[in-house]
């Protein structure tokens, strides 16, 4: 699935960071969401490398990136130590700037990354998802119900992680049958490989304290830039599914993109088809989308 991509494992001082590179042009970052890994990249990945130097990374606790010990803040897995770990790792592969990708929770942590360190990153794209303060400050039963990840597993541990490690298939093909997206997409080796993914047990803490990060210091990180008038400065791509929640739940405010400028001064978007795994579902139409926007001047 990624023939011509080297495998590396980058330290980056606080964590071992697994990721996959290939191919020449400017430097772009992929990053994956839950409960996926760069394994989600597969089918987008390879077109893009074709005009782009690509990295695809896991993030810390997920996939083949290591799990640092977490604190009771939970700020090792907040999305500005992610995103730490993620300028760190480019840095590395050396590319000091770079444009970046991210779904789901890889967009979380590229929005992040955005604010906190907007001399690395010349174009950001976020994938399904809206800003996570915009998100907890609107939520309702439907993402209470829809999404049910931001919820249970920011409870208190142990239940979530208990429940994960006793119910990885069924948390994984609820996700890819509930959340809009066609199961037949995600074939046998594929689901296999998330499972897998999600039953170490210290991935599974690290997965669950990313979301306890998420539901907490995220969201007062997202407030503070608010109420200090920070901004995202680069280009920012918003990319929603057509069939996902995103594409009704705020369309009284104007849309998903009418949330993202108000982040962003210079912020532009378009429904995609299929749910909410789309890069998946359909990666040809996901990667000649995103080569358009990182590759105009």
């Amino acid at each position: 699935m990624f023939d011509d991509f080297q495998a590396a494992e980058i330290d980056t001082g606080a964590a071992g960071i697994f990721c996959l590179r290939a191919g020449t042009g400017p430097p772009l970052l992929l990053l994956h969401g839950f409960p996926q890994t760069h394994l989600m990249w597969r089918g987008v990945a390879p077109i893009l490398a074709d005009r782009f130097s690509v990295v695809c990374a896991d993030l810390r606790g997920y996939g083949g990136s290591s799990c640092p010990a977490s604190t009771p803040d939970h700020a090792p897995y907040a999305k500005r130590a992610m995103a730490a770990d993620m300028v760190a790792l480019m840095e590395k592969l050396g590319f000091s700037r770079f444009m970046v990708a991210g779904h789901d929770r890889g967009g979380r942590v590229a929005y992040r990354m955005a604010l906190d360190h907007p001399s690395c990153v010349e174009k950001l794209a976020v994938l399904d998802i809206v800003p996570t303060a915009d998100a907890w400050d609107r939520a309702d039963a439907r993402l209470a119900l829809g999404y049910w990840p931001w919820s249970l597993l920011a409870q208190p541990e142990p239940l979530p992680e208990q429940i994960l490690a006793g119910a990885a298939e069924a948390i994984v093909d609820n996700a890819f049958s509930g959340w809009g997206s066609s199961p037949s997409v995600f074939s046998a080796q594929v689901r296999q490989a998330y499972v897998d993914a999600l039953r170490a047990p210290a991935h599974i803490h690290a997965i669950c304290e990313e979301y306890r990060a998420a539901a907490t210091l995220d969201r007062e990180h997202d407030h503070a830039d608010k109420a200090a008038g920070r901004r995202i400065r680069c280009p920012l791509l918003a990319l929603w599914s057509e069939q996902g929640g995103l594409a009704d739940w705020y369309a009284a405010e104007g849309g998903p993109l009418a949330l993202w400028r108000g982040w962003a001064d210079d912020a532009r978007g378009q429904a995609m088809p299929g749910g909410h795994f789309f890069p998946e579902e359909n990666p040809a139409p996901t990667a000649e989308t995103l080569a358009g926007f990182f590759g105009a001047s």
